[in-house]
């Protein structure tokens, strides 16, 4: 539990699809405060989440507390952390509240991310700086 502290959720927010999901998620008030973090700003939640060597086109990143989340991992705190109302936050509890769930949908989601973004044109974050990574 993180006691009411901020919660962190990095994500790309020029995907549609990530931004929908991230704009929908919420937390339970006894959790803390979700803050939406878009990763194609500067920020020190990024800052360590690139120094971790975690690729942010790959995954997106949750930290609670001095915890940090990576990919299906974060979906899937994030589910537990959900404060289940609406529609929305039910299902995405529902389904990624299992860690097993979680870990098999989350590449399949991906998969899907990365087409809608290179049909979009859409540029790579490429927080971690490798050479030729762009274009998705």
């Amino acid at each position: 539990m993180t006691g009411g502290k901020d919660i962190q959720l990095v994500y790309d927010k020029q995907c549609p699809v990530c931004d929908l999901y991230c704009r929908l998620a919420d937390v339970r008030e006894s959790e803390g405060t979700l803050l939406r973090v878009d990763a194609r700003d500067e920020s020190d939640v990024l800052a360590e989440v690139t120094a971790l060597g975690l690729d942010i086109d790959e995954g997106m990143a949750l930290k609670v507390g001095d915890k940090l989340y990576y990919g299906s991992d974060a979906i899937h705190e994030l589910a537990l952390l959900s404060s289940g109302k609406g529609i929305s936050n039910r299902l995405m509890h529902i389904v990624f509240r299992s860690r097993r769930r979680a870990a098999a949908l989350y590449p399949v989601l991906k998969a899907m991310r990365n087409l809608l973004l290179k049909i979009l044109g859409r540029s790579r974050i490429n927080n971690l700086g490798v050479p030729g990574r762009t274009r998705f």
